[in-house]
């Protein structure tokens, strides 16, 4: 599938959008530059937002159920665009047995849409922790050290936006 079609399909359904919302996971990596492939588009966004477009969606939604390590309000994946768009709401992620709010504090625009920073959403893909997080963590770095000549040291790239939230 084509990921540019897709992320056009993301700006076009995102155009009203009242906050700020953000493409993370695969896509954003593979915005950035990085050699992974895209199964679908993540998308973080504000409940409202969220609420509106499930609303506007002329294609199949899904709504999905808190997980063991991610949970959103909503969590929900729209069907019948170019890729599925999963939305996420009020995204938590559960590390080290604390749940985690993410909501990146950096916003760079590619092209219609809005991605975190690089060294923002490496940071994401290793605090999400899964492997498939961890190897695009590692492309991201290596794309940053070849651009910057230098390595980041752990934890230097972790956003301040990134809070701790009561359990549960």
């Amino acid at each position: 599938m084509s990921p540019p079609a897709a992320l056009d399909e993301v700006a076009t359904t995102l155009r009203g959008a009242r906050d700020p919302w953000w493409v993370i996971g695969s896509a954003a990596a593979w915005l950035h530059g990085a050699a992974t492939s895209v199964a679908d588009i993540d998308v973080l966004l504000s409940p409202r937002d969220a609420h509106d477009v499930i609303a506007a969606w002329c294609g199949d939604v899904v709504i999905g159920a808190p997980g063991e390590h991610f949970r959103s309000c909503p969590f929900a994946r729209l069907e019948g665009a170019t890729l599925p768009i999963e939305l996420m709401a009020g995204l938590r992620v559960c590390s080290a047995g604390r749940w985690l709010a993410v909501r990146p504090a950096t916003r760079q625009s590619v092209g219609e849409v809005h991605v975190p920073e690089p060294p923002e959403l490496e940071a994401m893909f290793a605090l999400f922790g899964r492997p498939k997080d961890r190897l695009r963590a590692d492309l991201l770095r290596e794309l940053g050290e070849r651009s910057s000549g230098r390595s980041l040291r752990d934890g230097e790239t972790l956003s301040s936006n990134i809070i701790t939230m009561p359990r549960g």
